[in-house]
Protein backbone atom coordinates (compact mmCIF):
# COMPACT_ATOMS: atom_id res chain seq x y z
CA UNK A 1 0.00 0.00 0.00
CA UNK A 2 2.82 2.34 0.74
CA UNK A 3 3.80 2.94 -3.36
CA UNK A 4 0.25 3.46 -4.05
CA UNK A 5 -1.69 6.89 -4.44
CA UNK A 6 -4.91 6.28 -2.28
CA UNK A 7 -8.24 7.34 -3.73
CA UNK A 8 -9.93 9.45 -1.28
CA UNK A 9 -13.46 10.37 -0.80
CA UNK A 10 -15.87 12.69 1.27
CA UNK A 11 -18.75 10.51 3.49
CA UNK A 12 -21.09 10.61 6.14
CA UNK A 13 -20.68 8.89 9.48
CA UNK A 14 -22.04 9.54 13.25
CA UNK A 15 -23.03 12.77 11.80
CA UNK A 16 -19.99 14.12 10.21
CA UNK A 17 -18.57 14.48 6.60
CA UNK A 18 -15.18 13.03 6.55
CA UNK A 19 -12.72 12.34 3.62
CA UNK A 20 -12.08 8.54 3.68
CA UNK A 21 -10.00 6.04 2.14
CA UNK A 22 -12.37 4.40 -1.12
CA UNK A 23 -10.96 1.03 -1.14
CA UNK A 24 -10.44 -0.13 2.09
CA UNK A 25 -11.91 -3.47 4.29
CA UNK A 26 -15.48 -3.09 5.68
CA UNK A 27 -14.40 -4.06 8.88
CA UNK A 28 -10.69 -5.26 10.88
CA UNK A 29 -12.65 -8.66 10.87
CA UNK A 30 -12.26 -8.41 7.06
CA UNK A 31 -9.00 -7.13 7.35
CA UNK A 32 -7.85 -9.80 8.80
CA UNK A 33 -9.70 -12.67 6.87
CA UNK A 34 -7.91 -11.16 3.73
CA UNK A 35 -4.76 -11.80 4.99
CA UNK A 36 -5.46 -15.12 5.68
CA UNK A 37 -6.50 -16.09 2.31
CA UNK A 38 -3.06 -15.21 0.75
CA UNK A 39 -0.61 -15.70 4.16
CA UNK A 40 -2.35 -18.77 6.01
CA UNK A 41 1.26 -20.31 6.20
CA UNK A 42 2.84 -17.34 7.20
CA UNK A 43 3.85 -17.00 10.77
CA UNK A 44 1.94 -14.40 12.22
CA UNK A 45 2.75 -14.42 15.66
CA UNK A 46 6.05 -15.26 18.00
CA UNK A 47 5.14 -15.97 22.20
CA UNK A 48 8.39 -16.99 23.32
CA UNK A 49 8.55 -20.59 22.18
CA UNK A 50 4.68 -20.49 20.77
CA UNK A 51 5.31 -19.49 17.07
CA UNK A 52 1.40 -19.15 15.15
CA UNK A 53 0.45 -19.13 11.74
CA UNK A 54 -2.41 -16.56 9.68
CA UNK A 55 -3.91 -20.26 9.65
CA UNK A 56 -3.47 -21.81 13.20
CA UNK A 57 -4.30 -17.72 14.31
CA UNK A 58 -7.92 -18.19 12.08
CA UNK A 59 -8.23 -21.77 13.23
CA UNK A 60 -7.59 -20.74 17.45
CA UNK A 61 -9.92 -17.43 17.02
CA UNK A 62 -12.64 -19.42 15.70
CA UNK A 63 -12.53 -22.32 18.32
CA UNK A 64 -12.64 -19.61 20.92
CA UNK A 65 -15.46 -17.86 19.28
CA UNK A 66 -17.59 -20.89 19.75
CA UNK A 67 -16.59 -21.04 23.36
CA UNK A 68 -17.47 -17.04 23.58
CA UNK A 69 -20.81 -17.91 22.19
CA UNK A 70 -21.81 -20.79 23.89
CA UNK A 71 -21.53 -18.98 27.20
CA UNK A 72 -24.06 -16.14 25.85
CA UNK A 73 -21.81 -13.64 24.36
CA UNK A 74 -22.82 -12.09 21.34
CA UNK A 75 -22.89 -8.60 19.16
CA UNK A 76 -22.35 -5.76 21.31
CA UNK A 77 -21.37 -7.88 24.59
CA UNK A 78 -18.84 -5.97 26.42
CA UNK A 79 -15.41 -8.59 27.12
CA UNK A 80 -12.73 -7.34 29.43
CA UNK A 81 -9.10 -8.66 28.13
CA UNK A 82 -6.74 -7.79 31.07
CA UNK A 83 -3.76 -9.33 29.93
CA UNK A 84 -0.24 -8.97 29.30
CA UNK A 85 1.61 -9.28 25.63
CA UNK A 86 0.77 -12.33 25.39
CA UNK A 87 -1.08 -14.76 22.08
CA UNK A 88 -4.09 -15.15 24.11
CA UNK A 89 -4.66 -11.84 23.69
CA UNK A 90 -4.60 -11.66 20.27
CA UNK A 91 -6.60 -14.91 19.64
CA UNK A 92 -9.41 -13.49 22.67
CA UNK A 93 -9.60 -10.23 20.52
CA UNK A 94 -10.40 -11.68 17.27
CA UNK A 95 -12.79 -14.23 18.45
CA UNK A 96 -14.74 -11.26 19.90
CA UNK A 97 -14.53 -9.23 16.42
CA UNK A 98 -16.11 -12.75 15.05
CA UNK A 99 -18.38 -12.37 17.15
CA UNK A 100 -19.50 -8.66 17.17
CA UNK A 101 -18.09 -8.57 20.78
CA UNK A 102 -16.81 -5.32 21.75
CA UNK A 103 -13.45 -6.00 23.49
CA UNK A 104 -12.25 -3.79 26.17
CA UNK A 105 -8.59 -3.94 26.39
CA UNK A 106 -7.39 -3.32 30.16
CA UNK A 107 -3.94 -2.36 31.78
CA UNK A 108 -2.84 -5.37 33.43
CA UNK A 109 -1.21 -2.56 35.61
CA UNK A 110 -4.22 -1.25 37.43
CA UNK A 111 -5.49 -2.17 40.74
CA UNK A 112 -8.69 -3.42 41.91
CA UNK A 113 -10.82 0.47 42.32
CA UNK A 114 -9.58 1.20 38.66
CA UNK A 115 -10.60 -2.32 37.65
CA UNK A 116 -14.36 -1.69 39.27
CA UNK A 117 -14.67 1.30 37.67
CA UNK A 118 -13.97 0.17 34.06
CA UNK A 119 -16.59 -2.97 34.33
CA UNK A 120 -19.17 -1.33 35.86
CA UNK A 121 -18.68 1.56 33.56
CA UNK A 122 -18.64 -0.72 30.31
CA UNK A 123 -21.13 -3.41 32.04
CA UNK A 124 -18.69 -6.14 31.23
CA UNK A 125 -19.85 -9.16 31.35
CA UNK A 126 -16.87 -11.60 31.22
CA UNK A 127 -13.18 -10.82 32.19
CA UNK A 128 -10.66 -13.00 30.41
CA UNK A 129 -7.17 -11.98 32.77
CA UNK A 130 -4.08 -13.04 33.80
CA UNK A 131 -3.62 -15.12 36.95
CA UNK A 132 -1.51 -12.66 38.60
CA UNK A 133 -4.12 -10.39 39.09
CA UNK A 134 -6.66 -12.38 40.24
CA UNK A 135 -6.18 -10.81 43.81
CA UNK A 136 -7.05 -7.70 42.05
CA UNK A 137 -10.87 -8.56 40.22
CA UNK A 138 -13.16 -7.12 42.22
CA UNK A 139 -15.85 -9.61 44.24
CA UNK A 140 -19.11 -10.49 42.51
CA UNK A 141 -20.65 -7.82 44.36
CA UNK A 142 -19.05 -4.89 42.90
CA UNK A 143 -19.52 -5.85 39.70
CA UNK A 144 -23.07 -7.29 39.34
CA UNK A 145 -23.01 -7.82 35.76
CA UNK A 146 -20.09 -9.52 35.38
CA UNK A 147 -21.20 -13.20 34.94
CA UNK A 148 -17.91 -15.12 33.27
CA UNK A 149 -14.25 -15.24 34.61
CA UNK A 150 -11.52 -16.77 32.36
CA UNK A 151 -8.01 -16.33 33.95
CA UNK A 152 -4.99 -16.75 32.02
CA UNK A 153 -1.83 -18.72 33.09
CA UNK A 154 -0.49 -20.97 35.85
CA UNK A 155 -3.28 -22.49 37.89
CA UNK A 156 -6.03 -20.77 34.92
CA UNK A 157 -9.03 -22.00 33.65
CA UNK A 158 -8.55 -20.80 30.22
CA UNK A 159 -9.95 -24.02 28.36
CA UNK A 160 -10.82 -22.06 25.35
CA UNK A 161 -9.49 -24.12 22.40
CA UNK A 162 -11.40 -27.43 23.37
CA UNK A 163 -15.53 -27.72 23.30
CA UNK A 164 -18.15 -26.69 21.13
CA UNK A 165 -17.25 -26.41 17.39
CA UNK A 166 -15.77 -23.56 15.99
CA UNK A 167 -18.00 -20.66 15.09
CA UNK A 168 -19.69 -21.31 12.27
CA UNK A 169 -21.54 -17.95 10.68
CA UNK A 170 -20.89 -14.71 11.80
CA UNK A 171 -23.19 -11.60 12.65
CA UNK A 172 -23.69 -9.37 10.65
CA UNK A 173 -21.02 -6.00 11.45
CA UNK A 174 -20.89 -2.85 10.22
CA UNK A 175 -17.95 -0.38 10.04
CA UNK A 176 -19.78 2.25 12.48
CA UNK A 177 -19.88 -0.72 14.53
CA UNK A 178 -17.83 -0.15 18.13
CA UNK A 179 -14.36 -2.75 17.79
CA UNK A 180 -13.76 -1.92 21.86
CA UNK A 181 -13.46 0.46 24.24
CA UNK A 182 -10.32 2.14 25.68
CA UNK A 183 -9.95 4.05 28.35
CA UNK A 184 -8.02 7.20 28.97
CA UNK A 185 -8.12 8.94 32.09
CA UNK A 186 -9.19 12.62 32.02
CA UNK A 187 -9.56 16.57 34.17
CA UNK A 188 -12.45 14.80 35.83
CA UNK A 189 -10.28 12.43 37.66
CA UNK A 190 -12.43 9.83 36.67
CA UNK A 191 -11.72 7.46 33.37
CA UNK A 192 -13.54 7.70 30.34
CA UNK A 193 -14.65 4.69 27.65
CA UNK A 194 -13.50 6.09 24.52
CA UNK A 195 -15.31 4.39 21.84
CA UNK A 196 -13.05 2.68 18.57
CA UNK A 197 -15.33 2.11 15.42
CA UNK A 198 -13.92 -0.52 13.00
CA UNK A 199 -14.39 2.60 10.49
CA UNK A 200 -11.97 4.81 12.19
CA UNK A 201 -9.58 2.06 13.27
CA UNK A 202 -9.39 0.55 9.36
CA UNK A 203 -8.35 4.24 8.32
CA UNK A 204 -5.60 4.80 10.65
CA UNK A 205 -3.96 0.85 10.39
CA UNK A 206 -4.25 1.52 6.73
CA UNK A 207 -2.86 4.99 6.56
CA UNK A 208 -0.02 4.54 9.40
CA UNK A 209 1.21 1.69 6.79
CA UNK A 210 1.49 3.85 3.80
CA UNK A 211 2.90 6.90 5.77
CA UNK A 212 5.36 4.96 7.02
CA UNK A 213 6.08 2.50 3.92
CA UNK A 214 5.61 -0.55 6.16
CA UNK A 215 6.20 -3.67 3.61
CA UNK A 216 4.25 -6.96 3.52
CA UNK A 217 5.47 -9.46 6.09
CA UNK A 218 7.69 -7.39 8.06
CA UNK A 219 8.70 -8.24 11.52
CA UNK A 220 8.18 -6.34 14.38
CA UNK A 221 8.21 -6.69 18.20
CA UNK A 222 5.05 -5.11 20.38
CA UNK A 223 7.44 -3.79 23.27
CA UNK A 224 4.41 -1.42 24.41
CA UNK A 225 1.29 -2.87 25.71
CA UNK A 226 -1.22 -4.44 23.35
CA UNK A 227 -3.55 -2.80 25.83
CA UNK A 228 -2.70 0.25 24.93
CA UNK A 229 -3.79 2.45 21.70
CA UNK A 230 -0.32 2.77 19.94
CA UNK A 231 0.30 -0.90 20.94
CA UNK A 232 -2.98 -1.99 19.45
CA UNK A 233 -3.96 0.58 16.47
CA UNK A 234 -0.43 1.70 15.93
CA UNK A 235 1.52 -2.12 16.12
CA UNK A 236 -0.45 -5.22 16.58
CA UNK A 237 -2.98 -4.59 13.87
CA UNK A 238 -0.54 -2.59 11.38
CA UNK A 239 1.39 -5.54 11.71
CA UNK A 240 -1.54 -7.74 10.75
CA UNK A 241 -2.59 -5.75 8.01
CA UNK A 242 0.62 -6.39 6.44
CA UNK A 243 0.66 -10.30 7.05
CA UNK A 244 3.82 -9.34 9.33
CA UNK A 245 5.21 -11.29 12.25
CA UNK A 246 4.50 -10.00 15.39
CA UNK A 247 7.14 -11.02 17.93
CA UNK A 248 5.30 -10.36 21.70
CA UNK A 249 7.44 -9.21 24.61
CA UNK A 250 6.49 -8.84 28.01
CA UNK A 251 7.91 -6.53 30.55
CA UNK A 252 10.12 -4.34 28.73
CA UNK A 253 13.62 -4.64 29.11
CA UNK A 254 16.61 -3.52 26.44
CA UNK A 255 19.15 -6.05 26.35
CA UNK A 256 15.80 -8.44 25.58
CA UNK A 257 14.14 -6.57 23.03
CA UNK A 258 17.76 -5.80 21.14
CA UNK A 259 18.09 -9.68 21.49
CA UNK A 260 14.57 -10.36 20.35
CA UNK A 261 15.49 -8.09 16.92
CA UNK A 262 18.34 -9.76 16.20
CA UNK A 263 17.16 -13.07 16.18
CA UNK A 264 14.08 -12.08 14.94
CA UNK A 265 16.14 -9.72 11.90
CA UNK A 266 12.84 -7.18 13.28
CA UNK A 267 11.75 -4.65 9.98
CA UNK A 268 10.15 -1.81 12.42
CA UNK A 269 9.24 -1.04 15.75
CA UNK A 270 7.16 1.30 17.85
CA UNK A 271 9.15 2.62 20.90
CA UNK A 272 8.74 5.44 23.44
CA UNK A 273 11.92 7.57 23.37
CA UNK A 274 12.98 6.40 27.09
CA UNK A 275 12.54 2.47 25.62
CA UNK A 276 15.03 3.83 22.52
CA UNK A 277 17.48 5.89 25.36
CA UNK A 278 17.50 2.15 27.38
CA UNK A 279 18.31 0.36 24.28
CA UNK A 280 21.53 2.96 22.93
CA UNK A 281 22.42 2.78 27.00
CA UNK A 282 23.18 -1.03 26.80
CA UNK A 283 27.01 -1.71 27.17
CA UNK A 284 26.74 -4.14 23.78
CA UNK A 285 24.79 -2.60 22.00
CA UNK A 286 27.23 -1.72 18.66
CA UNK A 287 27.08 -5.97 18.47
CA UNK A 288 23.69 -6.44 18.21
CA UNK A 289 22.82 -7.32 14.40
CA UNK A 290 20.38 -4.79 13.71
CA UNK A 291 20.95 -4.06 9.78
CA UNK A 292 16.95 -5.41 8.87
CA UNK A 293 15.28 -2.57 11.60
CA UNK A 294 14.74 -0.05 8.59
CA UNK A 295 11.66 1.50 10.29
CA UNK A 296 11.69 2.83 13.78
CA UNK A 297 8.60 4.93 14.99
CA UNK A 298 8.02 6.91 18.26
CA UNK A 299 5.51 9.06 20.45
CA UNK A 300 4.13 9.45 23.65
CA UNK A 301 6.59 12.15 24.84
CA UNK A 302 9.53 14.41 22.86
CA UNK A 303 12.39 12.55 21.46
CA UNK A 304 15.77 14.16 23.19
CA UNK A 305 17.87 15.32 20.85
CA UNK A 306 20.85 13.67 22.17
CA UNK A 307 18.82 10.67 21.55
CA UNK A 308 17.91 11.49 17.88
CA UNK A 309 21.86 12.50 17.18
CA UNK A 310 22.94 8.81 18.76
CA UNK A 311 20.22 7.00 16.62
CA UNK A 312 21.06 8.72 13.25
CA UNK A 313 24.65 7.74 14.10
CA UNK A 314 24.08 4.25 15.10
CA UNK A 315 21.19 3.30 13.15
CA UNK A 316 21.83 5.70 9.97
CA UNK A 317 19.88 3.12 8.00
CA UNK A 318 16.62 3.39 10.10
CA UNK A 319 13.98 5.85 9.12
CA UNK A 320 12.84 7.42 11.62
CA UNK A 321 9.00 8.70 11.85
CA UNK A 322 7.25 10.42 14.82
CA UNK A 323 3.71 9.55 15.51
CA UNK A 324 1.19 12.03 17.49
CA UNK A 325 -2.32 10.88 18.23
CA UNK A 326 -5.00 10.05 21.01
CA UNK A 327 -7.15 7.21 21.97
CA UNK A 328 -9.95 9.71 20.59
CA UNK A 329 -8.28 9.83 17.60
CA UNK A 330 -7.77 6.12 17.18
CA UNK A 331 -4.11 6.56 17.45
CA UNK A 332 -2.27 8.15 14.72
CA UNK A 333 -3.20 11.73 13.63
CA UNK A 334 0.02 13.30 12.52
CA UNK A 335 2.99 11.48 11.37
CA UNK A 336 6.28 12.74 10.36
CA UNK A 337 7.37 12.14 7.05
CA UNK A 338 10.47 10.10 6.15
CA UNK A 339 13.32 12.09 5.80
CA UNK A 340 12.33 14.70 7.74
CA UNK A 341 13.60 13.21 11.11
CA UNK A 342 17.29 14.93 10.85
CA UNK A 343 15.98 18.32 10.51
CA UNK A 344 13.00 17.99 11.96
CA UNK A 345 13.19 16.00 15.18
CA UNK A 346 11.89 18.73 17.40
CA UNK A 347 8.01 18.62 15.10
CA UNK A 348 5.41 16.05 15.07
CA UNK A 349 5.18 16.06 11.71
CA UNK A 350 2.17 16.80 9.38
CA UNK A 351 -1.79 15.35 9.99
CA UNK A 352 -1.72 11.93 8.04
CA UNK A 353 -4.39 11.60 4.98
CA UNK A 354 -7.85 12.17 5.96
CA UNK A 355 -7.45 14.38 9.09
CA UNK A 356 -7.86 17.44 9.64
CA UNK A 357 -6.51 19.59 11.61
CA UNK A 358 -6.90 22.76 12.48
CA UNK A 359 -5.54 25.60 14.81
CA UNK A 360 -8.18 27.06 17.15
CA UNK A 361 -8.28 30.33 19.40
CA UNK A 362 -10.19 30.29 22.61
CA UNK A 363 -13.10 31.74 21.25
CA UNK A 364 -13.48 29.02 18.72
CA UNK A 365 -12.07 30.91 15.77
CA UNK A 366 -8.85 29.61 13.14
CA UNK A 367 -5.31 31.43 13.83
CA UNK A 368 -3.20 31.70 11.20
CA UNK A 369 -0.04 29.91 10.35
CA UNK A 370 2.93 29.98 13.26
CA UNK A 371 0.34 31.08 16.11
CA UNK A 372 -0.19 29.23 19.05
CA UNK A 373 -4.04 27.91 19.23
CA UNK A 374 -5.56 24.71 20.58
CA UNK A 375 -5.01 21.24 17.90
CA UNK A 376 -8.74 20.49 17.04
CA UNK A 377 -8.23 17.10 14.73
CA UNK A 378 -11.22 15.93 12.59
CA UNK A 379 -11.48 12.46 10.30
CA UNK A 380 -12.62 9.27 10.10
CA UNK A 381 -10.50 8.29 12.63
CA UNK A 382 -11.61 10.64 15.60
CA UNK A 383 -14.41 8.48 17.56
CA UNK A 384 -18.00 8.92 17.53
CA UNK A 385 -17.85 9.74 21.56
CA UNK A 386 -17.51 8.35 24.80
CA UNK A 387 -18.87 5.07 26.47
CA UNK A 388 -22.46 6.63 27.39
CA UNK A 389 -21.03 10.14 28.58
CA UNK A 390 -23.17 12.78 26.67
CA UNK A 391 -21.81 15.13 29.28
CA UNK A 392 -17.83 14.25 28.31
CA UNK A 393 -19.14 14.33 24.52
CA UNK A 394 -20.17 18.01 24.80
CA UNK A 395 -16.97 19.36 25.92
CA UNK A 396 -14.61 17.45 24.00
CA UNK A 397 -16.33 17.31 20.74
CA UNK A 398 -17.53 19.97 18.84
CA UNK A 399 -19.03 20.38 15.06
CA UNK A 400 -17.24 16.63 14.46
CA UNK A 401 -13.57 17.85 15.68
CA UNK A 402 -12.06 16.93 18.82
CA UNK A 403 -10.61 19.25 20.97
CA UNK A 404 -7.08 17.91 22.01
CA UNK A 405 -6.19 20.15 24.70
CA UNK A 406 -2.90 20.37 23.64
CA UNK A 407 -1.40 23.90 22.53
CA UNK A 408 0.12 23.80 19.41
CA UNK A 409 1.23 25.58 15.70
CA UNK A 410 1.09 24.59 12.33
CA UNK A 411 4.05 26.26 10.14
CA UNK A 412 3.36 26.99 6.59
CA UNK A 413 4.29 23.80 5.02
CA UNK A 414 1.89 21.94 7.30
CA UNK A 415 4.08 20.61 10.42
CA UNK A 416 2.88 20.86 13.83
CA UNK A 417 4.86 20.77 16.82
CA UNK A 418 2.97 21.17 20.69
CA UNK A 419 4.00 23.90 22.43
CA UNK A 420 2.21 23.03 25.73
CA UNK A 421 -0.89 20.92 27.38
CA UNK A 422 -4.09 22.45 28.43
CA UNK A 423 -4.46 19.62 30.56
CA UNK A 424 -2.81 19.04 33.80
CA UNK A 425 -1.26 16.17 32.14
CA UNK A 426 1.87 14.06 33.20
CA UNK A 427 3.49 11.50 30.50
CA UNK A 428 6.01 9.25 32.43
CA UNK A 429 7.49 6.89 29.88
CA UNK A 430 4.49 7.13 27.19
CA UNK A 431 2.02 6.67 29.96
CA UNK A 432 -0.15 9.44 30.41
CA UNK A 433 -1.14 10.34 34.13
CA UNK A 434 -3.54 12.99 34.71
CA UNK A 435 -2.63 14.90 37.80
CA UNK A 436 -6.05 15.28 39.27
CA UNK A 437 -6.57 11.43 39.52
CA UNK A 438 -3.40 10.87 41.89
CA UNK A 439 -4.63 14.11 43.75
CA UNK A 440 -8.25 12.83 44.41
CA UNK A 441 -6.44 9.53 45.76
CA UNK A 442 -4.10 11.13 48.17
CA UNK A 443 -7.17 13.27 49.27
CA UNK A 444 -8.65 10.52 50.37
CA UNK A 445 -6.37 9.72 53.09
CA UNK A 446 -7.46 11.12 56.33
CA UNK A 447 -4.31 12.99 57.09
CA UNK A 448 -4.03 14.47 53.83
CA UNK A 449 -5.68 18.34 53.44
CA UNK A 450 -5.07 19.08 50.11
CA UNK A 451 -2.09 17.85 47.53
CA UNK A 452 -0.98 18.75 44.27
CA UNK A 453 0.47 16.38 41.72
CA UNK A 454 2.98 18.14 39.13
CA UNK A 455 5.87 16.57 36.58
CA UNK A 456 9.15 16.83 36.76
CA UNK A 457 11.92 15.97 33.76
CA UNK A 458 13.74 12.92 33.79
CA UNK A 459 16.58 12.10 31.00
CA UNK A 460 15.29 8.85 30.58
CA UNK A 461 10.96 8.59 31.15
CA UNK A 462 10.62 11.91 30.01
CA UNK A 463 8.90 12.89 33.02
CA UNK A 464 8.17 11.44 36.33
CA UNK A 465 5.56 12.18 39.04
CA UNK A 466 6.00 14.41 41.85
CA UNK A 467 3.20 15.42 45.14
CA UNK A 468 2.90 18.46 47.41
CA UNK A 469 1.01 17.32 50.01
CA UNK A 470 0.16 19.25 53.21
CA UNK A 471 -0.54 16.87 56.28
CA UNK A 472 -2.26 17.83 59.34
CA UNK A 473 -0.94 14.74 61.04
CA UNK A 474 1.57 11.95 62.03
CA UNK A 475 1.94 10.30 58.52
CA UNK A 476 5.49 9.57 56.41
CA UNK A 477 6.31 9.46 52.70
CA UNK A 478 6.27 5.67 53.01
CA UNK A 479 2.64 5.42 54.25
CA UNK A 480 1.35 7.80 51.33
CA UNK A 481 3.36 6.08 48.69
CA UNK A 482 2.10 2.41 49.90
CA UNK A 483 -1.41 4.48 50.23
CA UNK A 484 -1.14 5.20 46.32
CA UNK A 485 -0.23 1.97 45.32
CA UNK A 486 -2.90 0.39 46.49
CA UNK A 487 -5.29 2.33 44.59
CA UNK A 488 -3.12 3.43 41.40
CA UNK A 489 -1.39 2.18 38.39
CA UNK A 490 2.50 1.59 39.54
CA UNK A 491 3.39 4.31 37.20
CA UNK A 492 0.65 7.12 38.65
CA UNK A 493 2.39 6.57 42.04
CA UNK A 494 4.08 9.83 42.68
CA UNK A 495 8.32 9.46 43.29
CA UNK A 496 8.97 12.46 45.29
CA UNK A 497 6.70 13.65 48.28
CA UNK A 498 6.64 16.77 49.61
CA UNK A 499 4.92 17.22 52.70
CA UNK A 500 4.56 20.36 54.03
CA UNK A 501 1.70 21.70 57.08
CA UNK A 502 1.50 25.20 55.44
CA UNK A 503 -1.38 25.64 52.78
CA UNK A 504 -0.53 25.18 48.97
CA UNK A 505 0.28 28.09 46.97
CA UNK A 506 -2.97 30.07 45.28
CA UNK A 507 -3.35 33.36 43.34
CA UNK A 508 -5.78 35.80 44.60
CA UNK A 509 -8.53 33.94 42.85
CA UNK A 510 -7.74 30.73 44.64
CA UNK A 511 -6.44 28.98 41.64
CA UNK A 512 -3.45 26.59 42.56
CA UNK A 513 -0.14 28.06 41.42
CA UNK A 514 1.60 24.65 39.92
CA UNK A 515 4.49 26.65 38.45
CA UNK A 516 6.08 27.41 41.58
CA UNK A 517 5.39 23.96 42.96
CA UNK A 518 7.26 22.50 40.00
CA UNK A 519 10.10 25.32 40.12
Amino acid sequence: MASKQIALRWESHHGRVVRCIADRPSTIGALFASVVARASERTGLVDGDCRLTYGQMDERASCVAGNLAALGIGKGDRVALLLDNRWEFMVAMLACIRLGAIFVPMNFRQRMPELAFALNDCGAVMIIHEATMSGEIPPDEEVPALRHRITVGQGGNWSMLTGPAPLAAAPEIDEDDPLCILYTSGTTGKPKGAVLTHLGVIHNVLLLVHHAAIGDGFASILAIPASHVAGLVVKLLPSLAVGGRLVMQRDFKASRFLELAQAERIDWAILVPAMYNLCLREPDFDGYDLSSWRVGTFGGAPMPEAVAKMLAAKLPHMVMHNIYGATETSAPAVILPSGAFSERSDWLGRPILCCDMIVMSDDGRELPRGEAGELWIGGPMVIPGYWRRPDADAEAFVGGYWRSGDIGVMDEDGYVRVCDRKKDMIIRGGFKVYSVEVENVLASHPLVVEAAVTGYACPVLGERVAATVRVSGDVDVEALRAFCASLLSDYKIPERFELIGAPLPRNANGKLQKMLLRK
